[in-house]
């Protein structure tokens, strides 16, 4: 396992379209491990392959407080989101910043699991965001897109956060 450089704004592959993956390589499983390694290494709750410079269609999260057993999907495809949430956004890309992004609070995702085998998950709240979040990035688009008000640095955000509860945003 290695760790990967994670590509920041204003990188160019950032905003293009990821592949949707036909196999498990040895090759696949090495950028899968490679990621999940990069994703502890940040502190972060989700990361696709394209925020380390691979077009393809992958996405590690793992929003347990233990780093128990991280979620991979293959080629995933959000089936169906309800509700509504607003909240502070962060993402491994966009450094030290965050935004309020208005997201759904329930999405179901379908995807192939490291066997290429269908899976299916559902998610509410954070874990519906994340889905959301990292989907995203598949397609070429990140938060910023979606922020409502402008981006603030996340250490201003933490400081108030004593003062009236809000969280700071996680890094995706």
């Amino acid at each position: 396992m290695a760790l990967r450089e994670v590509r920041t704004i204003g990188d160019p592959i950032l905003e293009k379209r990821s592949k949707e993956v036909t196999k498990v390589t040895d090759r696949t499983k090495e950028l899968i491990d490679d990621m999940i390694e990069t994703l502890y290494e940040q502190n972060g709750v989700g990361l696709s392959a394209v925020q380390v410079g691979v077009l393809k269609r992958i996405v590690i999260m793992d929003l347990s407080e233990d780093g128990e057993e991280p979620v991979v999907m293959i080629n995933p495809v959000i089936r169906e989101t309800d509700g509504e949430q607003e909240g502070y956004e962060g993402c491994l890309s966009v450094p030290g910043k965050t935004g309020k992004v208005v997201r759904p609070n329930h999405a179901i995702v379908d995807y192939l699991d490291e066997d290429m085998q269908p899976q299916s998950m559902e998610g509410e709240g954070i874990f519906a965001r994340c889905i959301c979040h990292e989907c995203d990035h598949l397609e070429g688009r990140l938060y910023v897109d979606l922020v409502d008000g402008p981006l603030r640095n996340v250490e201003d955000l933490e400081e108030q956060e004593d003062d009236n509860g809000e969280e700071a945003g996680e890094d995706h």
